[in-house]
């Protein structure tokens, strides 16, 4: 199980893209990875296949390894460690660790 789910806002914390904040894209829990949106930019060059694919040169995210992120606290303004907390209604949510806000809302 990972701690960082699709739709959060991360800051990335290692590697070239450090201190990127973006939302999380997608999530591939087999490989432990993360696709932040606006980090990690990889160039690939298309060869052309035929008049509707032209070609050249495509610039996409990239996979960043789970642990290289953080969630994002936007009452503390920063990245921040992730906890579990049980509400009364008995539902579980994602708190942050220093201010125990919210993550899940």
């Amino acid at each position: 199980m990972m701690h960082i789910k699709t739709g959060d806002t991360v800051v990335v914390v290692a590697g070239k893209s450090k201190g990127h904040q973006g939302k999380v894209l997608k999530v591939f829990p087999k490989t432990n990875k993360v696709i932040v949106e606006g980090a990690n930019i990889q160039t690939r060059h298309d060869k052309p296949r035929g008049p509707r694919n032209p070609g050249g040169i495509v610039k996409s995210e990239g996979g960043i390894d789970s642990s290289n992120v953080m969630l994002y606290c936007s009452s503390c303004g920063a990245g921040r460690r992730s906890g579990k907390k049980i509400l009364d209604n008995g539902k579980k949510v994602r708190v942050c660790a220093k201010c125990s806000g919210e993550f899940d809302k």
